[in-house]
């Protein structure tokens, strides 16, 4: 159980969008000025699909989208803008703390290590180190709650839903041909 840091929070939801309504939160105004860039660079995509020659052009819907988003966006940062900051959080402490950043690198190694090592070391090395990190437990317990909640994801995709899953470097279409082999009783 995590313990309430009584400076930055009192126990509550803090159910305001951006905490208190006549303050800027850290890290607010950066988020608003790259979503209005994020929302300019899809603008320009959508009129590098077919320009604005009409209405009925292929690019007016997404076009139509990312104009709805850009103006949103930049509405919503010249408002956050104007505000002052709030000097009682810091983006480590309260909006971005270390634990996030670390689950984010998680995320983004699991991702480019999935075609290479294959989805189910990827996903075994993946499962051992956030309930490592999550539950501060034992090796033996973490490692055991890992791979028996791997087997059960294995079984419930690959083989009950028959989904294709990265093989990697384990050769997990013979193993599956070996239990399905077993399964019918040895005839090919």
């Amino acid at each position: 159980m995590q313990r309430i840091d009584p400076d930055h929070h009192d126990g509550t939801s803090d159910a305001t969008p951006g905490g208190e309504p006549d303050k800027r939160r850290p890290g607010e105004l950066g988020f608003a000025v790259i979503l209005l860039a994020a929302s300019l660079f899809l603008l320009w995509e959508a009129y590098g699909i077919a320009g604005f020659d009409k209405l009925s052009s292929a690019g007016a819907i997404p076009m139509a989208a990312s104009l709805a988003m850009v103006v949103s966006a930049a509405l919503v940062a010249l408002r956050t803008g104007k505000l002052p900051l709030d000097r009682a959080e810091t983006l480590m402490a309260d909006i971005l703390p270390v634990r996030v950043i670390l689950f984010v690198g998680l995320l983004v190694g699991y991702g480019l290590l999935l075609r290479p090592l294959g989805f189910l070391p990827t996903s075994a090395l993946f499962l051992i180190v956030a309930i490592k990190l999550l539950a501060h437990r034992g090796w033996l317990w973490t490692v055991g709650i890992s791979l028996i909640s791997l087997l059960v994801i294995w079984l419930i995709f690959r083989i009950v839903f028959s989904v294709l899953m990265p093989a990697g470097i384990v050769p997990e279409a013979e193993v599956v041909q070996f239990f399905r082999a077993l399964m019918s009783g040895g005839e090919k």
